[in-house]
């Protein structure tokens, strides 16, 4: 029974970044989402206001670090200190999307490495493990000192598009780049399916890519997967090259964070994919929810690891 254990109560707090999630995940594990006031002083500073105690308690605080992500980030990081300060016995941020992931390494000279910064910066603030979801790479995880429990979306995905039919011979597992390909062929051995990667090459300097499709798609059902999709270039013009180039008769496309900025909403609308599904580790505002995009929820998932934390279980059992 979630609610009284080893660590004290279990409490349940939520930022601004993907409220529904988080009222989600609390109503699955029976428990009311906690009294806390996040917001802003007249000067933008962020405010917090714990309205119940928490001393003695194991707390999870919600929040994606999505866009505004600095503001998002921001509110994660004063509400640990407003826990940790009020005596919470453990905290964990729950991050079911965790922004900056992507600038995990030096690409060029002089750049930052800031993922691991906001990995410090959480860990300065006071939490005392993180529970995320699809990291940009997963080596993310060893910027961190504490433990860091990082789900899979991709079982999510691969139920949805199984009830949809999606199986065997008629189907292709598209990676859209060469670098999504250790994800696209796990998907592919879940469906029986065969796999095809989009190959984008410049020959020179602002020439525009030549597409080659590695791999058969011609007549099947193609089902192009990565972890996140941005401004939704990479996925359109994969989509378009599988029709066009690889013959493929129709093709779908899903990945973990729907972070759909700029011009991604317009590129969906415009290519030839029927149907774009996304997890809700994003909120997406009205206004993104186009006809092609469907959002499948990762609650249950997230309300699992919380309470195999709580209780000292292997989180890793959600991994098979």
């Amino acid at each position: 029974m979630i609610g009284h254990g080893m660590h004290g109560q279990v409490k349940i707090f939520s930022g601004n970044s993907n409220k529904s999630l988080a009222k989600k995940i609390a109503d699955k594990l029976g428990l009311p989402l906690g009294n806390m006031e996040v917001g802003k002083f007249s000067d933008g500073e962020v405010a917090i206001n714990i309205k119940e105690t928490v001393r003695g308690c194991d707390v999870f605080l919600i929040q994606s670090t999505s866009s505004p992500v600095n503001d998002n980030l921001m509110e994660l990081l004063v509400m640990i200190d407003a826990c940790k300060r009020a005596s919470a016995s453990r905290i964990t941020a729950v991050i079911p999307y965790f922004g900056y992931a992507r600038q995990d390494r030096k690409a060029r000279a002089r750049d930052p490495i800031t993922a691991k910064l906001v990995a410090n910066l959480l860990e300065k603030a006071g939490a005392d493990r993180v529970l995320t979801m699809d990291l940009h790479s997963s080596q993310v995880q060893g910027f961190f000192d504490i433990p860091v429990d990082n789900l899979m979306g991709m079982p999510v995905l691969a139920k949805y598009f199984s009830r949809q039919g999606f199986r065997g011979d008629d189907v292709v597992i598209v990676s859209p780049d060469v670098g999504s390909v250790a994800r696209s062929r796990k998907m592919a051995s879940k469906f029986d399916a065969t796999l095809a990667i989009v190959d984008k090459r410049r020959p020179r300097a602002n020439v525009m890519e030549v597409m080659n499709i590695i791999g058969d798609a011609k007549g099947k059902r193609a089902l192009m997967i990565d972890d996140m999709i941005d401004t939704a270039g990479t996925i359109t013009q994969g989509a378009s090259a599988i029709v066009e180039i690889g013959g493929a008769s129709e093709v779908f496309a899903c990945c973990s964070h729907g972070v759909l900025s700029g011009p991604a909403i317009e590129r969906i609308q415009k290519s030839p994919l029927k149907e774009v599904v996304v997890l809700d580790t994003i909120e997406l505002p009205e206004e993104k929810l186009i006809d092609k995009i469907k959002v499948v929820t990762v609650a249950d998932l997230f309300a699992d690891a919380i309470e195999r934390v709580y209780s000292d279980l292997p989180v890793s059992k959600l991994y098979e």
